[in-house]
């Protein structure tokens, strides 16, 4: 039985200190401090920053990265000892100096600044924040400790853990910095972990933000997907892996790099286990060989279910003393049947995650997730909580990030079954003798394998509502659904209140019939669902009427019941999805420190993208094409792995298939989910131009090809942007990690790959808080530009440029070269992104050659033009 207070006991305790392990020191005792000083006062008018404006600064975080040898420090802005709430600024100190810079500070705040005395208490804030997102009433609300502008508060009946108080300023879209309470109250459901600026005069919430993102894709076209088969084979899956123990564990899994069951068939790997990133196992927690636990928990993950919905502790599955986990899996059943395979997956994918990214810098410096961070720096007590089947939501996945030394949590939902409801109820007697399609509740106990038959019984409530037939006033028939399918009508009520209560009246099953038009639905357990335990359907409104007519006419009516799908999809076999959920913890972390967690706030903040990369990344196979097309989620939804998935389109470098620009995100209303997709779709384009430059490399841990150095470069980058960036800021954080890995050899490319996608030297991300205002823009810089000095230039023979010009550029059909002296016979090339030949012609280079290119793709080209006088490129831009 749970206990329904332990797992909230348990997160108490963990998450009781908000940023422990960091500094929060003035920037002067930051053994870098001296430099960056010297740096912003040199710099500060490129910036539009005054002496006051820099002059109160502190560290809130500093680590050193391996991959790049930089020290990353993050400084937050502060007024009169106060600071302002996510003005925070990346510094990369290299070499002895500033490497890069990347500010998020505000300019002449003296003038912005409201005041610097609060009208109202920090609990007095709490309780605004409280009713603002209607969490009920405060209970026994203490200070329990305070160190200057900081407090921490009791939880007050209304949040999972203790509620941190600070005064903030914090800046207003209108530009106006006002003095503020910054709290967080994570809700007692766990759905939502709330980060609120309250102002501190006037007690309304200005600013806030959910550590909890929710990536709800809603519904979607459940088409059936290509078939599967199962495969027990024995992987190991790396190269270049040696174990300081042996442990013995085993999992039988979708084994990276199968993305789900769609893509491929489980195996049974074993000892997984990376030694750099885990090296003492994934079920270690004290560092000494030998696990601590033989069930779906470790160091780095703490997996259960949560089919009641409830966020409390959970099954966790056993391997016994020898850490087998090899269960068996079969799809055609509900997903609670095969619960351990699920559960099993999940642990895992997630282990894999901490694992793969480890490698390229996701460390416990930089603040990954670990209960013990073995002396490696950061803050420790942050494993995973991740709750698979959670029976709260559907077609939906969550996850929330707090700060380091915090733990995360992941929850994983069922999705809607794909193709047209199976018959589980066959109609034994009467005229209407038959078999009836339905569709099985999310909750309660699934319909058994053996047949349930017995009469049916129509529920009758009070007169108090139109139906008295919904079951959502006290039944008043009890005696007659005693030990009967009960017959009830949807409502206005929630479906579990209904279904508890046929229940309680003695109910063996429930028929629910849709009070509307079209096929059944999936039942959500609503407050009370979690305490259903008998099976439930429902079924189309003209069955069901014909059903309640007979009955109410007096005709008695025996019924069977039995499982006969479709069955819902679990997110927990979706691989995407688990990484999807994972990389918003790493993102989240990486940007502006591991310190502060609320960095990705803007309207067309790349959240969503990264996550969509990442779980791409970590499932690309041998033999992969730039022009394949793979979308994300696809099983969940019922597709095949090359289907457009939740997403607009299937990420490709096909501009056939994917033709989304910079541009797109004007048009999204801010959805991040849209916004992200774009700057997924054009980490992909890059990450297929690193592969066609250094080759594609199966070794996701050790690996050199182009998808090793693509995953680093952007693991950098993520380090190197400052606070709340957008596309212009995180790819100019891409190009300054590529600076500091090679030394910019692959500048020209990366230039190249994001103007090929709007997002040129010329784009602009506009404001950081409105969602139409972006610029985008196709060039590139010149060659003369310093920063390319180490890559590849895209003229390879000295000529003079004046000897020709080419227009338009860019073009929608014809591009015409016009000449001013006579070059001869020329060969002319097009070269696609992935240097493919797409074109090619002769010509007499005089005066004026027209190349017709309307057949080509919308994308970006290189055309060489070779012959005696001239051997050159220039890109070309087809619309």
């Amino acid at each position: 039985m749970k206990n329904p207070y332990l797992k909230s006991y348990l997160i108490m305790i963990l998450l009781f200190v908000m940023q422990i392990g960091y500094a929060q020191n003035v920037l002067s005792e930051s053994p870098n401090g001296a430099k960056i000083q010297s740096y912003l006062n040199q710099k500060k008018s490129d910036y539009n920053l005054l002496d006051n404006d820099i002059q109160d600064l502190y560290v809130t975080n500093e680590f050193f990265s391996k991959s790049t040898e930089i020290t990353h420090v993050y400084v937050n802005q502060r007024f009169q000892g106060i600071k302002i709430h996510n003005a925070i600024s990346s510094v990369a100190i290299k070499g002895g100096g500033v490497f890069y810079y990347a500010n998020n500070f505000i300019g002449d705040i003296q003038n912005k600044v409201n005041t610097t005395t609060p009208s109202i208490n920090p609990e007095t804030a709490i309780a605004r924040a409280v009713s603002h997102f209607e969490l009920g009433g405060l209970e026994g609300l203490e200070l329990l400790s305070s160190n200057g502008k900081d407090f921490v508060f009791s939880n007050g009946g209304v949040s999972k853990n203790n509620i941190p108080v600070s005064l903030v300023f914090t800046q207003t879209r209108e530009g106006d910095i006002l003095l503020s309470w910054d709290l967080n109250i994570h809700t007692l459901n766990g759905k939502d972990w709330w980060s609120a600026r309250v102002d501190a005069l006037t007690g309304e919430v200005i600013d806030q933000s959910n550590w909890i993102l929710t990536c709800n894709f809603g519904d979607r076209n459940h088409a059936n997907h290509s078939s599967h088969k199962e495969e027990n084979t024995r992987l190991n899956l790396f190269k270049s892996n040696s174990y300081m123990f042996n442990d013995g564990s085993q999992y039988n899994v979708y084994a990276l790099p199968v993305g789900a069951p769609n893509d491929g068939g489980r195996s049974l790997v074993s000892e997984p286990a990376d030694s750099n990133a885990s090296p003492f196992g994934w079920h270690d927690t004290n560092g000494v060989d030998g696990a601590e636990f033989n069930i779906t928990r470790g160091n780095n993950v703490w997996v259960m279910e949560d089919i009641d919905g409830n966020d409390d502790i959970g099954y966790s599955v056993s391997g016994g003393a020898s850490l087998n986990f090899d269960f068996p899996l079969n799809e055609n059943q509900p997903p609670i049947g095969y619960q351990d395979a699920s559960l099993t997956n999940l642990f895992y994918i997630n282990n894999m995650m901490h694992d793969i990214w480890y490698q390229y810098g996701f460390d416990e410096a930089s603040g990954n997730f670990q209960e013990n961070n073995y002396g490696m720096g950061g803050a420790g007590s942050d494993f995973v909580f991740a709750d698979g089947q959670d029976g709260s939501g559907l077609n939906n996945a969550l996850f929330g990030t707090p700060p380091d030394g915090n733990n995360p949590g992941m929850t994983m939902f069922l999705w809607s079954p794909v193709g047209p409801p199976g018959n589980p109820l066959t109609i034994n007697t009467g005229i209407l003798a038959g078999d009836y399609p339905g569709f099985e509740a999310s909750f309660g106990t699934p319909l058994p394998t053996t047949p349930i038959t017995t009469n049916l019984a129509l529920v009758d409530d009070s007169n108090a509502t139109p139906d008295i037939h919904d079951a959502c006033d006290p039944i008043t028939n009890a005696s007659e659904i005693n030990g009967k399918i009960a017959v009830i009508r949807r409502g206005d009520c929630e479906f579990g209140f209904k279904i508890l209560a046929a229940e309680n009246a003695g109910a063996v099953a429930v028929i629910m019939v849709n009070n509307v038009g079209g096929d059944p639905i999936i039942m959500a357990p609503g407050a009370v669902g979690g305490s259903v335990t008998i099976p439930s359907i429902m079924i189309n409104s003209f069955d069901g009427a014909g059903i309640i007519n007979r009955l109410n006419a007096g005709e008695t009516i025996s019924a069977t019941l039995i499982s006969a799908g479709p069955y819902q999809r679990d997110g927990d076999l979706d691989n995407l999805i688990v990484a999807h959920e994972y990389t918003h913890g790493i993102s989240n972390r990486l940007t502006g420190g591991a310190a502060n967690t609320s960095c990705l706030g803007t309207a067309t903040q790349m959240g969503e993208g990264w996550s969509d990369w990442f779980s791409l990344m970590i499932t690309m196979k041998t033999g992969d094409l730039p022009e394949d097309p793979r979308g994300m989620a696809t099983y969940a939804v019922g597709q095949p792995t090359n289907g457009n998935g939740i997403r607009e389109a299937a990420y490709t470098t096909d501009f056939a298939v994917n033709n989304y620009t910079f541009s797109y995100t004007n048009t999204t209303g801010g959805q991040q989910h849209s916004n992200g997709f774009v700057w997924s779709t054009m980490l992909w384009d890059l990450t297929w131009a690193y592969i066609e430059k250094y080759g594609f490399d199966e070794d996701v841990f050790y690996g050199t090809g182009g998808n090793n150095k693509v995953m680093q470069v952007v693991m950098d980058g993520l380090k190197l942007q400052p606070c709340n960036p957008g596309f212009v800021t995180g790819r100019d954080a891409i190009l300054a990690a590529d600076n500091a890995l090679t030394g910019g050899e692959d500048q020209c490319m990366i230039w190249e790959v994001f103007a090929n996608r709007g997002l040129g030297l010329g784009a602009s991300e506009g404001g950081l808080f409105v969602d139409s205002d972006q610029v985008e823009d196709f060039t590139t810089p010149p060659d003369t530009d310093p920063s390319l000095a180490n890559c590849t230039s895209l003229s390879v023979d000295e000529f003079s440029q004046n000897d020709y010009t080419i227009y338009p550029n860019p073009t929608n059909s014809n591009i015409f070269i016009k000449t001013n002296r006579n070059f001869g016979e020329v060969i002319m090339t097009l070269v696609d992104i992935n240097g493919r030949k797409v074109y090619s012609q002769k010509a007499n280079l005089v005066d004026e050659v027209q190349l017709n290119i309307s057949q080509l793709q919308s994308g970006l080209y290189i055309l060489n033009i070779k012959g005696e006088g001239i051997n050159t490129n220039d890109k070309i831009i087809k619309n």
